[in-house]
């Protein structure tokens, strides 16, 4: 995993138990089928066969055999391998190869809500609540909001509209709140976006009514 726009580290796993010399090495990095990421040829950076998109953007530490990406889009997202190879007599031979899997992480804003009410509150009444958050990637699990009065907490589950901006990928979300307006008790209202089991929740500033 690596934040957007951070430095994506992605490693060869490649103990080197025999201790060969680099020199005698030929390290490739792809992306899919033919995109070629980053290439050392016995020692020395070759930058003929790169994919255009990854010129400059590649350094390779050959001491923990880890390919840094920097400046990581979500375009990048996907699976690379590397692919290394020993001069062996002339002819090189494969031998390690092993597959890395990237994902990026945009951070959403905190969820806001917002009244789309006009005019006084009387009782018995409906409140229309509206809750967002925006330029966060990947796209997030479900959004629900927390009413708590006294002492307990309902938890209401509200349909999710999501848009995806169509040149930076990142992804905004709102979800409506239709509640009958509180007589006797004040009431707290909150709204929590679930960004999936590893990310977390963000949760809005709760709102009293």
């Amino acid at each position: 995993k690596s934040f957007l726009n951070h430095t994506a580290y992605l490693s060869c796993y490649f103990p080197n138990s025999q201790k060969t010399d680099i020199k005698d090495l030929r390290v490739f990095w792809q992306k899919g089928a033919d995109e070629v990421v980053h290439e050392v040829y016995y020692g020395q950076e070759k930058h003929d066969n790169l994919s255009p998109k990854y010129i400059n953007r590649t350094k390779m530490d050959m001491n923990k055999w880890t390919l840094q990406l920097l400046h990581a889009g979500i375009v990048d997202e996907g699976q690379y391998m590397c692919i290394i190879q020993h001069r062996d007599k002339g002819s090189p031979k494969v031998i390690h190869t092993s597959e890395c899997l990237l994902h990026i992480i945009a951070n959403y804003s905190q969820p806001e809500i917002a009244w789309l009410h006009t005019g006084e509150l009387k009782p018995n009444e409906y409140l229309n609540l509206s809750c967002s958050s925006s330029g966060g990637y990947p796209e997030p699990k479900q959004m629900t909001w927390l009413i708590s009065h006294e002492n307990r907490t309902d938890r209401l589950m509200r349909h999710m509209d999501v848009s995806q901006d169509a040149v930076t990928k990142l992804y905004n979300v709102t979800s409506r709140l239709n509640i009958k307006v509180p007589t006797k008790t004040l009431i707290n209202i909150s709204c929590l976006l679930h960004l999936g089991e590893q990310l977390g929740s963000l949760v809005s500033v709760p709102l009293g009514i």
